[in-house]
């Protein structure tokens, strides 16, 4: 039975400024249907609002209630701890940490930084972490699709950190078990009635699958052939968002 479903943005709704195809109708059949909905995401080279101006630009009807961001899941986690981010971020999202006091950091925040990961500040962050600050990452993603290639993501910089220093980054987006468990928590559905639609076998898949949530990993976007293969647990993989949908809605409640 489903009664939810999340969406991932990238490479299953969109692939930059191009809609996969279907995909409008689907979301609109999700939505139609009764099906609550929700869309998630580790992007963190947009802004919140950006976020949701690109999406509507793309005819995807998204509340701003039911967007559910990486960034604003480290926002969160930063001020709760009064802390003060050495922030590794993309120039594009830098603003939305412009409120923390960035002075004499204690905490180090990875997001995609793109051209901003560079030797000089890989290296403060692995100073900082050795020397006792908290590593926050935004997702833990290995590479995503910038159009025909695929590109590394933050993750592999996040691990890198991680190896420098002898630390575990404390993740916030996806796979993070407590940021799935939060946009469940914001629908009237449970877990296992629940279908997380992603294009990261990793990152969406079987981090949903750890939740106890159901998944449909899609051969749009960043899916490489025999990604299914590359974790266990029991999950179905469809063309695209198109039959993802579809298949929430022969088995819905």
């Amino acid at each position: 039975m489903i009664e939810s479903i999340l969406f991932d943005l990238s490479g299953v709704l969109y692939d930059g400024d191009q809609v996969i195809p279907g995909a409008q109708q689907a979301v609109q059949r999700a939505q139609r249907s009764g099906i609550e909905v929700r869309f998630i995401t580790n992007t963190s080279q947009k802004t919140r609002q950006n976020l949701l101006l690109h999406l509507h630009s793309l005819k995807f009807a998204v509340e701003e209630t039911q967007l559910f961001t990486a960034v604003d899941a480290a926002r969160q986690w930063l001020r709760q701890r009064n802390l003060r981010p050495f922030c590794l971020v993309h120039e594009n999202i830098i603003g939305e940490f412009a409120d923390f006091d960035q002075h004499n950091p204690n905490a180090v925040l990875i997001a995609d930084a793109a051209e901003g990961f560079h030797y000089h500040s890989l290296n403060r962050a692995f100073q900082l972490c050795i020397a006792g600050a908290p590593l926050l990452g935004i997702g833990y993603n290995r590479y995503f699709k910038s159009g025909d290639q695929l590109v590394l993501d933050a993750g592999a910089f996040i691990k890198t950190i991680e190896f420098g220093a002898g630390v575990e980054a404390v993740i916030v987006g996806k796979p993070s078990v407590e940021f799935f468990k939060q946009v469940v928590a914001s629908t009237s559905a449970r877990p296992e009635h629940t279908l997380m639609v992603g294009d990261d076998v990793f990152g969406d898949v079987e981090g949903a699958l750890n939740v106890g949530l159901q998944a449909a990993l899609v051969r749009t976007g960043k899916y490489r052939p025999g990604d299914e293969d590359k974790v266990s647990g029991d999950f179905n993989t469809v063309d695209s968002v198109t039959e993802a949908v579809e298949l929430a809605l022969n088995n819905r409640g």
